[in-house]
């Protein structure tokens, strides 16, 4: 299983999904452009020395993902009619997190094999990027048995 975030423009936030990744033991993917330096201070402060531990691949582009990507693609949406409690994740599946801004572009969207949500109550409209990726990937390593011992 591997964590995707495409274009991330908040460092503090991919500093976190890289943070749990590493305490995780899954692998990321960035899809770049980045809307921050992956140098950024703000980056390094959130990942702490787990950065060290992250399993990176870097991307030049949605298209060089593509290329390289094995397993599900699961897109984490607003956007979605099921709900991730009620999805059936797979060891190979990679979940993808859009923007902070704007998540994925439609063909983004159109893409992914599979569109998942976070519920919450209304008229709440999302989550923070770094907290809908540990409530998914928690889920998601439990019911693969993939949970770190």
């Amino acid at each position: 299983m591997r964590v995707a975030l495409y274009e991330p423009d908040i460092p503090q936030n991919a500093g976190a999904i890289l943070r749990l990744a590493a305490c995780l033991d899954v692998g990321i993917d960035i899809i770049e452009p980045c809307g921050f330096l992956l140098d950024d201070r703000r980056l390094r402060r959130a990942g702490m020395d787990y950065l060290e531990l992250a399993v990176l691949r870097r991307h030049a582009g949605w298209d060089a993902f593509r290329q390289q990507m094995r397993g599900r693609l699961v897109l984490l949406t607003t956007r979605a009619e099921i709900s991730y409690a009620g999805f059936a994740f797979e060891r190979g599946d990679v979940l993808l997190l859009g923007r902070e801004s704007d998540g994925v572009p439609d063909a983004v969207h159109a893409a992914a094999d599979a569109r998942i949500k976070v519920p919450m109550q209304k008229p709440a409209r999302s989550l923070n990027v770094a907290l809908a990726a540990a409530i998914v990937l928690a889920e998601a390593l439990r019911q693969t048995g993939s949970l770190p011992p």
